[in-house]
């Protein structure tokens, strides 16, 4: 029987052969986080290709899959390629508010059942289980991103109404959609971007939950073997529109 200290020694061991990607340290809290926002979003509207460029990397690194298209109107026939690599139909969506545009009318010509999520909160526990079953089966999972960490590949979203995070936890594989807004360089500034949201910016959304997801969900507890899909999606696509969704 392997003992704690011995188990500890085998944890410490396998942490010594791959080093730190970067050194951590403890960030300072932003006296005026909106402030140091705009600063941080303006200095990005400027470096955001080079910003991209170290997202696709480390994404990629993490067994992401990143896309490029030039419009949202060309995600769909992405998202149906896709679909057909996988023999997929079915798809759980947020709501086209949520997403920042309206692409179910497309998804459902190229032959996949779309279920958009509803705008607002689902009114009773019937109506929340009904929808979380369809996010449940669903073969593909479509949501939008609010924050894209290059520092780490991390995509970061905030669910609430019309984004619930079923939608990205549930289905085997999920599919993301963003822009360049969304784009930050570190965790520090995402640090301060959260500030702002939660003092006096605008969150994404008031949700219950912020996820940060890097790559697919993965786990080795068991005796160290690598299994992709264990508490989360096998698979996870960005797909980097150029022009601005939101306009």
């Amino acid at each position: 029987m392997t003992t704690r200290a011995e188990f500890i020694s085998r944890i410490r061991e396998q942490v010594q052969k791959t080093p730190g990607r970067f050194s951590a340290a403890s960030a300072r809290r932003p006296q005026h986080p909106a402030a140091e926002a705009d600063t941080i979003r303006r200095e990005l509207a400027e470096r955001w290709p080079e910003t991209l460029e170290a997202f696709r990397r480390e994404f990629e690194g993490v067994a992401g899959v990143f896309h490029r298209v030039a419009t949202i109107d060309m995600v769909p026939a992405v998202v149906s390629r896709i679909a057909h690599e996988r023999e997929a139909r079915e798809l759980v969506t947020w709501h086209s508010a949520a997403l920042g545009a309206d692409l179910a009318p497309a998804l459902g010509a190229r032959g996949l059942d779309v279920h958009p999520m509803p705008e607002s909160e689902p009114g009773g526990v019937a109506e929340r289980e009904r929808l979380r079953a369809i996010a449940a089966r669903a073969d593909l999972g479509l949501t939008g991103v609010d924050l894209a960490i290059a520092e780490t590949g991390t995509l970061v979203l905030v669910s609430g109404a019309g984004r619930p995070r079923s939608t990205s936890l549930l289905p085997p594989c999920h599919i993301a959609v963003f822009d360049r807004t969304v784009l930050v360089e570190s965790l520090r500034q995402v640090g301060v971007l959260l500030e702002a949201w939660h003092g006096d910016g605008r969150p994404p959304a008031a949700g219950a939950a912020i996820n940060f997801i890097t790559g697919p969900s993965r786990t080795a507890d068991i005796e160290l073997t690598l299994t992709r899909g264990v508490h989360g999606p096998k698979e996870v696509h960005a797909i980097f529109v150029e022009q601005p969704i939101r306009g």
